[in-house]
């Protein structure tokens, strides 16, 4: 098959080529922008300006819901219509961020796309790559975090309306291991994120967290063509039927997947980050990273799972405390104010606004069974 006939299988249709200016202007502000991510001396300036400008970009009719897509079998970028140059965005970064991901083999095949693999025919890790670039994306074009709300799950995140989803719980990871070491892997397909994830939790939590991220992406997809469907054949009222019911279904399930993942998240890495402390400057930095870890999780009405979750483990610590045999050596201040009632404290500021019911998920059965 041809190239031209593989992009009009993609649903592109070629409009016009972007002038070499426009694309001089796109590389020089990529490198600009990832400036603010990486430091100058871990960033290859003049071999990133150079693969850029290597770069085929064209305005296309593309997909409905895709504003750019970058097709690796010809390193080419296709940008919507009404894609604005004047100003660069993280949609434009994110799609040459996927050019510098290549990784290709002694014959020229790709191989790798960040943490994609493309020696295996499924294709895992495409969630979690395109969850990494468009953080990566969004971070270098400074945006700011926003509260939104899909399938009734509401949280905070800078990519309102690329990978919502995906972005949320990548972030969740990126947070128990580094910003950096994430996005090192990512714009230079290495495995020093996933190795350093699966030494803090396990490498089955690890390749289930990733399957689950593809499978979420799979999911909307489906809801999306479900609903191109429905506005499309209007008339075939019981195949419509049909349609609605399964969408509510994917949605369902969404948020389930979402939630089950974050929950595994959550606990693979605090149990086990449990049994390294060993002193008092341990303890208190491990409270207060799990209590920060609320500003990144989803929450819906029925969730309770992280607050059951931190008075658990709360209350184990002033057991290992307080059971101790052998004196815990800190450079911290011992403060009057004993360790029970401050956590007393921060139980209560974070019980507030307790739910009325209660979510109940494989994770937290295992957890409390």
């Amino acid at each position: 098959m041809s190239i031209k006939s593989k992009i009009r299988k993609e649903g592109i249709e070629v409009i016009r080529a972007i002038d070499s200016l426009t694309i001089n202007s796109i590389a020089s502000n990529i490198v600009a922008t990832l400036k603010n991510v990486f430091p100058e001396k871990d960033l290859d300036v003049p071999k990133i300006f150079a693969d850029i400008l290597k770069l085929n970009m064209y305005i296309a009719k593309l997909p409905k819901g895709c504003p750019a897509k970058y097709f690796y079998k010809n390193k080419s970028i296709y940008f919507s219509p009404d894609t604005s140059f004047n100003k660069i965005n993280d949609l434009i970064v994110h799609e040459c961020i996927h050019y510098l991901q290549e990784r290709e083999n002694k014959r020229g095949k790709l191989v790798r796309l960040g943490f994609c693999d493309f020696t295996n025919s499924s294709l895992p890790g495409t969630g979690l790559n395109e969850a990494a670039v468009q953080l990566l994306a969004s971070k270098c074009v400074n945006k700011t975090s926003e509260t939104v709300t899909y399938f009734d799950l509401t949280f905070n995140t800078i990519s309102p309306d690329y990978y919502p989803l995906e972005c949320a719980l990548v972030n969740q990871m990126a947070y128990l291991v580094g910003d950096n070491v994430l996005f090192d892997s990512t714009i230079n397909s290495n495995d020093n994120f996933k190795d350093q994830f699966i030494s803090f939790t396990s490498k089955d939590t690890f390749d289930m967290i990733q399957y689950n991220i593809d499978l979420l992406i799979e999911m909307q997809e489906s809801i999306n063509m479900l609903n191109y469907y429905n506005e499309t054949h209007p008339n075939y009222i019981n195949r419509v039927q049909r349609n609605c019911n399964d969408i509510e279904v994917f949605k369902s399930e969404i948020k389930r997947v979402f939630l089950d993942t974050q929950n595994m998240i959550l606990t693979s890495y605090f149990d086990n980050v449990m049994n390294l402390l060993y002193t008092k400057d341990s303890i208190s930095k491990y409270r207060t990273k799990l209590y920060n870890f609320r500003n990144l999780i989803a929450t819906s009405g029925e969730y309770t799972f992280f607050n059951k979750y931190y008075i658990a483990k709360m209350s184990e610590l002033e057991n290992r405390l307080e059971n101790s045999m052998t004196p815990v050596h800190t450079s911290l201040v011992i403060y009057k104010e004993s360790f029970l009632k401050t956590l007393i404290g921060r139980l209560k500021y974070l019980l507030k606004l307790k739910p009325k019911y209660s979510y109940t998920s494989y994770y937290e059965q295992e957890f409390y069974d």
